[in-house]
């Protein structure tokens, strides 16, 4: 299952993915970003299941579906480029933001941030074509929420 998806996620075409192809390539991308600082707590896990139900309209045993499904693709996908490439191809700018604050959220959550997400997020940002300011503007929308 995951194999044909790893493939469509890196078609060069332009064609739309089906929408649960792009809501599992988010999924692994928001564990991915999780699992950056080398620790994956049940408070990440958590806030996965809410940022997938909310955006996606997801019940509460929906959300943490995808994100287990998100969790074994990420594991099976040797480099981030194959989901943010999927996002950017498919996804239009400001909904791109929208995955920035999410990443944000996630990097957050544990109320820590090290170099090491801060690499991960400016890589992702880029590979998604959201540029520096927007990207510490969403950060910043993040903390103030959280604040």
């Amino acid at each position: 299952m995951f194999g044909d998806l790893l493939k469509r996620l890196t078609q060069p075409d332009n064609q739309p993915l089906p929408s649960t192809d792009a809501r599992l390539a988010m999924a692994a991308l928001l564990v991915r970003v999780a699992r950056t600082d080398g620790h994956y707590a049940q408070e990440e896990a958590g806030l996965i299941d809410r940022i997938l139900a909310k955006r996606y309209g997801l019940g509460p045993f929906d959300a943490p579906k995808l994100r287990a499904e998100g969790e074994a693709l990420e594991g099976e996908a040797p480099d981030t480029v194959r989901f943010t490439r999927a996002i950017k191809d498919h996804v239009a700018y400001e909904e791109r933001l929208g995955v920035i604050e999410a990443l944000w959220e996630v990097v957050l959550a544990d109320g820590i941030r090290d170099d090491e997400e801060n690499a991960m997020l400016r890589l992702v940002a880029s590979l998604l074509g959201v540029n520096d300011l927007d990207s510490n503007m969403a950060r910043k929308r993040v903390e103030a929420r959280a604040g």
